[in-house]
């Protein structure tokens, strides 16, 4: 005898025997289970994707800490932070793409903290510290900052990258820390204007560089995975020691060491391409040489 179960006048065949809904019954539940399952398993990749989310969740917060201690001119302390944003927007991509969670959600997510992190931030942080004696100038110098380093991570976003061991245009975090490690450095209060015309320097190189078409090292080619000798150790040893015993100098010496190294690579990439031609130039001459001029030349 068919039994109506369900409530909804379906009548979907017999009870088998150990007395379970109908078979044509559970044929109608079968997509409810499905969804039921989809619905799990999208709870977990979401779950997965939380873990880079939230390194960039900390770099954007560190942005913040920067402009809320700016404000307070505590410029030590807000450069600080900046520096802890670094260090968070160096490890979120890397786990993203160790772990296969890299998505467009998180690419635009960390796009958006760097503009706050490596953008507004230092550009509030700089202007409080050593650019407010210059009046209107001052706070369109940083604005042209901030400007670049949206720019500078919107083609970034757009571009498609051929030759991965080179960034195009100054970095974002690097042009960050080129004026985060000045005031770490020199963390007293500009309060003149001829002592604050320099900074414009300071502000305004890296955020021209950050939209140039100059081609800074990557370093994102470096594969941690592979043996490297325990020299690499005693070097890594040695930096972290020159930081931790003298930071002030050693931070902004790498900051302005990373600025000029593209231009030292261009000089050095000149210089062989001219070596290189020599050669090739040198038995052309010797062919355009007349004959006569080189029967003297083998009779003498």
């Amino acid at each position: 005898m068919e039994r109506d179960v369900t409530g909804l006048g379906l009548h979907g065949g017999h009870d088998d025997e150990d007395g379970e809904f109908p078979q044509g019954h559970l044929k109608l539940l079968g997509p409810l289970r499905r969804r039921r399952t989809d619905r799990h398993s999208r709870r977990i990749r979401r779950g997965v994707f939380l873990l880079p989310s939230a390194f960039t969740l900390a770099n954007l917060f560190c942005g913040y800490a920067c402009v809320v201690y700016a404000m307070h001119n505590e410029f030590e302390t807000a450069a600080s932070f900046i520096g802890l944003a670094w260090l968070f927007d160096a490890v979120d991509g890397r786990i993203a793409r160790m772990t296969g969670t890299a998505t467009e959600f998180g690419l635009q997510f960390d796009s958006l903290a760097d503009v706050v992190s490596f953008g507004v931030a230092p550009a509030i942080l700089v202007f409080g510290w050593g650019l407010a004696p210059l009046g209107r100038l001052g706070w369109v110098a940083g604005f042209i900052y901030v400007t670049a380093a949206a720019v500078r991570l919107a083609r970034f976003n757009i571009q498609h990258v051929t030759d991965k061991r080179f960034f195009v245009g100054l970095p974002s975090p690097a042009a960050a820390g080129v004026l985060v490690s000045t005031v770490y450095a020199f963390p007293d209060r500009i309060h003149f204007y001829g002592e604050a015309v320099p900074v414009l320097a300071v502000v305004l190189i890296p955020a021209f560089l950050m939209v140039s078409t100059v081609r800074f090292r990557s370093f994102k080619t470096i594969d941690l995975k592979q043996r490297r000798s325990p020299t690499v150790l005693i070097l890594l040893a040695l930096c972290l020691g020159a930081i931790v015993t003298h930071p002030r100098q050693v931070l902004i010496a790498l900051a302005y060491v990373y600025l000029l190294s593209a231009f030292g690579e261009m000089a050095v990439t000149r210089l062989r391409r001219r070596s290189a031609a020599e050669p090739a130039t040198a038995p052309e001459t010797h062919e355009s040489e007349s004959p006569a001029r080189r029967g003297r030349a083998e009779r003498q």
